[in-house]
């Protein structure tokens, strides 16, 4: 019996063992996907800051493909900002949201499609009354692709006169992403009556539900 309960317990120390090392064992987030823009094969990543990311997360939570959307900050010098510093301008950062999408669904380039149509891309640190650096509008490619993809389109916009106004849309290289606080995360979602949601958001919403009708998820329309 004695030999029993000691196997027993050597047993269970190795599982915990075990366990505690599975458990601190990082999961892959913003910096696995930087190198490649791909999480894993069925999973696509993009970074895309325009405005306010309220706005930009409630367009993009509406668009077949998109399994994910989440709002935060990147392209600043100090980590683990708070949206009080952020909203100074000083840090750098740009409010941002970062994009999970399934490739076989839809693309990087169809992403960008949207992302030029739901905002002015020719308002250099601004969005309607927001401005500052934090509301730039930036494409944060992961990888040389995203970057020529995005750099072509930008290109053949402008050559087609498609805005009035020169595209003042930076690229840049994607930094470390950090989510924004809980309470910004399906912010439109979760507060459709708020003041700027309802000025604001819901506009950007409904130009999406005007210019890409055939892209909305099937469960919203």
């Amino acid at each position: 019996m004695g030999v029993y309960f000691v196997c027993l317990i050597a047993l269970t120390s190795i599982f915990v063992m075990f366990g505690c090392v599975r458990a601190e064992t990082p999961v892959a987030g913003a910096d696995a996907a930087s190198e490649s823009g791909s999480v894993d094969e069925k999973e696509s990543v993009a970074i895309l800051a325009g405005g306010c990311f309220w706005c930009t997360e409630a367009v993009y939570e509406r668009m077949e493909g998109i399994t994910d959307v989440v709002s935060g900050y990147i392209g600043g010098r100090n980590a683990n900002p708070t949206y009080q510093q952020v909203c100074t301008g000083r840090t750098g950062h740009a409010e941002a949201v970062q994009i999970f999408y399934d490739p076989s669904k839809t693309s990087f380039e169809e992403i960008l499609k949207v992302f030029f149509k739901t905002h002015d891309p020719t308002t250099l640190n601004r969005q309607g009354v927001d401005t500052g650096t934090q509301y730039r509008s930036s494409v944060f490619y992961l990888n040389e692709e995203q970057k020529k993809i995005a750099a072509d389109y930008i290109k053949e916009l402008d050559e087609h006169g498609d805005f009035r106004n020169p595209i003042v849309t930076k690229l840049e290289k994607a930094t470390e992403f950090f989510p924004a606080e809980e309470y910004h995360q399906d912010y439109f979602r979760r507060n459709p009556n708020a003041a700027y949601c309802q000025r604001v958001v819901v506009d950007k919403v409904r130009k999406f539900n005007r210019s890409f009708g055939d892209k909305i998820k099937e469960e919203l329309k």
